[in-house]
């Protein structure tokens, strides 16, 4: 009886444990991509190029010691701001204050000549008057006046040239500025020709130091990137100078923010010297996680994929180069394809 009853009960079972189970739901559509989109496609970009920059002015003033002796006097030290014509120091030379005691006492001996001499020739043109003396008496007499008072004169110029020569020991800024070197400490000795203080004259400006390869490239006006206290800053080449100079032609660029308490000061600086193609996006289509970069490419049908890219950073903070990844004519997502 149970052989017969167990093909039914099989036959039964079947159908039922089928009708028990559930069945597959079908796989479901994926998204479509209908957010803000790029398209890739190449321009012209600034060809930037790293060079060696330095803070630097317009000019530097020199003020140089023009008499020998010792510098007794120095009234600034580096870093102090001047005006042009501010004493800066005092020069003092030994020899020259005997000198002009010693013109001072030959005028006052001429003065004294000439004084005698003309009292002499005033009796002389009284008897000359009356008959006493001859014509020739009274001429000699003039002379001796007019002698005496050359010798003033001469006595009195050469007092004025010692002094003159004593009044260019002081030592006057030639120009408004900062001061950048005074080497020379007060008490020491110098020689005419001497730098006792050199000054920084006019606005600081940034120095480029381009290599003979970008002279041809490099135009007044062209585009400077610097890295001024961790700060990016924009200017433009202002003045190219027409020398070669070690293998370096330098070129002054105009730009804000500058520091003159540093003058010399190394900085880090890129030039634009042409143009190239290269393809650029908006930076908010590049997405970074674990320090990889990549972008989201939206298909013609609007699904989307991830692929990694490599990127540069451009003059425009908003925007990104892409080096490789992608190719022109490629659609990404804006902002990662959310």
């Amino acid at each position: 009886m149970r052989a017969r009853l167990l093909p039914w009960a099989l036959s039964v079972a079947v159908p039922l444990a089928a009708c028990g189970g559930e069945a597959s739901a079908p796989p479901a559509a994926s998204a479509r991509y209908a957010g803000p989109m790029v398209t890739v496609a190449r321009g012209a970009v600034p060809d930037w190029r790293s060079v060696s920059a330095s803070i630097g002015t317009i000019r530097q003033a020199q003020a140089l010691a023009r008499i020998p002796g010792i510098l007794t006097t120095l009234l600034v030290q580096e870093g102090d701001r001047v005006t042009k014509g501010q004493l800066l120091g005092r020069i003092v030379d030994s020899q020259l204050g005997p000198q002009s005691g010693a013109y001072a006492a030959q005028a006052a001996a001429a003065e004294a000549q000439a004084a005698n001499a003309q009292a002499e020739l005033s009796r002389t043109r009284f008897l000359y008057d009356n008959g006493v003396y001859a014509k020739a008496r009274l001429d000699q007499a003039q002379a001796g006046a007019r002698a005496a008072e050359a010798q003033i004169r001469a006595s009195r110029a050469q007092q004025a040239a010692v002094n003159a020569v004593a009044g260019q020991g002081a030592i006057i800024s030639p120009a408004s500025g900062r001061v950048l070197l005074a080497p020379i400490p007060a008490g020491s000795a110098v020689a005419p020709g001497m730098v006792i203080a050199t000054i920084a004259d006019g606005q600081p400006l940034l120095r480029l130091e381009l290599p003979e390869s970008l002279a041809a490239t490099v135009r007044p006006g062209a585009a400077v990137l610097a890295t001024l206290d961790a700060a990016p800053v924009r200017g433009s080449v202002t003045k190219i100078y027409p020398a070669v100079q070690g293998g370096q032609v330098l070129a002054d660029v105009a730009m804000p923010g500058i520091d003159d308490r540093l003058i010399g000061r190394r900085v880090a600086a890129k030039v634009a010297a042409g143009s190239r193609q290269a393809l650029v996006v908006p930076r908010k289509a590049v997405t970074t996680r674990f320090g990889v970069d990549s972008v989201t490419l939206v298909a013609a049908d609007g699904t989307t994929a991830t692929v990694p890219v490599q990127t540069a950073p451009v003059a425009d903070p908003a925007q990104v180069e892409i080096l490789s990844g992608v190719y022109p004519g490629d659609r990404l997502a804006i902002g990662g394809g959310k």
